[in-house]
């Protein structure tokens, strides 16, 4: 078994949870929790929501579970207060200056609809999770080898685009898996996702398992009903289900299973997914042990078999399928359902920003919302405020904190997602979060897009780990150092001419025309990549067909001349090679 699962075996991950509490009351260092308890810790760690950060010793990143990314403004609030209270650089490092966009004190929505903060301290736990119990927050397996945040619809319950409100069916699935010790040492992280939307704004195409709606008509003793006897059955709303998606070094869209799946054994639909990949997946190379691997070898029927065999209810075949496209996005101001109520979907470039700013959006949904006002997070890095009277929208978009989210953003800065990068992350290659805020802007004020063009999808991963999505975006950035031999800045050294730079990728997207993108150029020099962006968009601009979207213009040319428009730029595109590890 590989080193992982040996450390695993040494001590049940959540048994790190009562660690924390003795660690933080002795002011364990670094060094005297890994003379304690040996260098597994900080992967038991992760089943605690932290992760060691990469270059600033004694500190980690917390993550916070949002399931369905809904969350109250009073447990909005509290993410904020503890981000800038908790979330503070040391003056070693920058202090109120440690980023030269955010400063310190700052929080990051994920494309998991989860909460990120860095420069958490171990002595400083035990307090934020009392703080978070006191309005039913976790940070419990926001990490390691088991259940991570379940998806949902950020805008579940609001829209006539959903079938049915899968919210609730999203708290139960968190819930049973949430420290159940049984689930919580599977082979590798396990993304799920359950959605009563068409469109399939929680992704259900790139996860390990993807619930989405569906409608099936079932005699009287599965529905629990009464039937029609002229069609001798009644139509019931459930799920179909599609497994083994995920993306990283190994993208895979998820296949679909013949199974329809009633709300109300959805959890135990789950769990025998769980279980079958508990047993069978591979606990040996760590670079093949998702699960995506094991539907892969086995076969969408062969993995469903297994899963049937395990599970406890009887599951129908599938009935009529209710997805009906993907919408990447909420921003922009929305009718609700119930008459004379709106949202607002805020756009966060890159999913960052500052706690005290999250705080006062909490504040402002209270204020301005009725009694079932929320704050809720989008897998795009954005977030929503819900349930706002229409005579009280411009009033919440005049609140200070609202001035740098507008919902009504240029297309670039609308589509930015950004992972943490080589800021924190012990993978990341190149610094992410600064270069996409900085590059969106840039962007929208440099190129000109059609007016009926929304969004175009940007999104930059530090490293190939892929969390920032980059594969299913119209443009995805992967992180490289690479070796620029005509560039006399150098960052290495040994005097090498290495500089920061990405893999460029296009064409990307997911909903009923679903594909991975290209990688057209690699190792391309990142003072290269907007100029190399403005010749696409200026031949994308001539090209265009009436409603193309970019991803779309980018599929019907071929890579070749792909690559000879980014070469027009005055820029040295393709004079770089991956540098040497």
């Amino acid at each position: 078994m590989n080193t992982v699962e040996r450390w695993k075996q040494e001590k049940h991950p959540l048994d790190v949870i009562e660690d924390v509490y003795a660690y933080a009351e002795g002011s364990l260092s670094f060094d005297e929790i890994e003379a304690r308890a040996g260098d597994g810790e900080w992967e038991r760690l992760k089943w605690a929501g932290l992760y060691s950060h990469g270059r600033q010793d004694g500190y980690f990143m917390m993550r916070t579970k949002v399931p369905g990314g809904r969350l109250t403004p009073e447990q909005a609030e509290v993410i904020g207060e503890v981000a800038d209270e908790y979330a503070t650089a040391p003056p070693e490092y920058g202090g109120e200056k440690q980023n030269p966009v955010w400063g310190d004190a700052f929080l990051d929505i994920t494309t998991r609809q989860d909460v990120q903060m860095h420069w958490i301290e171990i002595g400083d736990v035990p307090e934020i999770w009392e703080r978070y119990d006191g309005v039913g927050l976790t940070t419990i397996q926001g990490c390691g080898d088991s259940a991570r945040n379940v998806l949902g619809c950020p805008a579940a319950g609001l829209t006539d685009h959903e079938c049915f409100d899968a919210q609730p069916v999203v708290d139960a699935v968190s819930e049973f898996f949430t420290e159940n010790r049984e689930y919580a040492n599977l082979p590798r992280k396990f993304k799920m996702t359950v959605t009563g939307c068409r469109e399939d704004c929680a992704q259900s195409q790139i996860n390990d398992v993807g619930l989405t709606p569906a409608r099936k008509t079932v005699d009287a003793d599965a529905s629990g009903g009464s039937s029609d006897e002229s069609d001798g059955g009644e139509d019931v709303y459930g799920f179909h289900v599609r497994v083994g998606g995920g993306l990283s070094d190994g993208p895979r869209m998820a296949s679909p299973l013949d199974v329809f799946v009633p709300p109300a054994d959805a959890v135990e639909f789950c769990r025998a997914v769980a279980q079958t990949f508990k047993e069978l997946g591979d606990r040996h190379n760590r670079g093949v042990c998702r699960m995506r691997y094991l539907v892969e070898q086995m076969g969408p029927e062969a993995f469903e078999a297994a899963v049937r065999d395990r599970c406890s209810v009887d599951l129908p075949s599938r009935g009529t399928d209710l997805t009906v496209g993907y919408t990447g996005d909420h921003v922009g101001v929305h009718e609700q359902k119930r008459e004379g109520l709106r949202y607002v979907g805020f756009n966060v470039i890159a999913g960052r920003m500052g706690g005290d700013e999250f705080a006062a959006a909490a504040r402002a949904a209270k204020e301005y919302g009725t009694d079932d006002a929320t704050v809720r997070l989008a897998t795009d890095q954005n977030f929503l405020i819900t349930h706002l009277p229409e005579g009280d929208v411009n009033d919440l978009l005049a609140e200070p904190f609202a001035a740098d989210y507008r919902p009504d953003p240029g297309p670039f800065s609308r589509g930015a997602v950004g992972c943490t990068g080589s800021e924190f992350c012990n993978y990341g290659i190149i610094e992410t979060k600064n270069r996409v805020r900085r590059w969106a802007k840039e962007l929208d004020e440099r190129v000109e897009t059609p007016d009926d063009l929304e969004v175009v999808r940007m999104h930059m991963s530090g490293c190939s780990a892929s969390c920032a999505q980059p594969q299913i975006a119209d443009i995805g950035f992967r992180g490289e150092t690479v070796n620029v031999s005509d560039d006399p800045d150098s960052t290495d050294a040994e005097g090498d001419n290495i500089v920061e730079g990405m893999d460029f990728g296009l064409g990307g997207s997911l909903g009923a025309d679903n594909e991975f993108l290209d990688w057209v150029e690699t190792a391309v020099p990142a003072g290269s990549v907007v100029p190399a962006l403005e010749e696409l968009f200026a031949a994308f601009s001539e090209e265009r067909r009436e409603g193309e979207r970019f991803y779309e213009w980018c599929r019907r040319r071929d890579n070749g001349d792909l690559r000879e428009v980014m070469q027009r730029a005055e820029a040295n595109v393709a004079g770089g090679v991956a540098a040497d590890d």
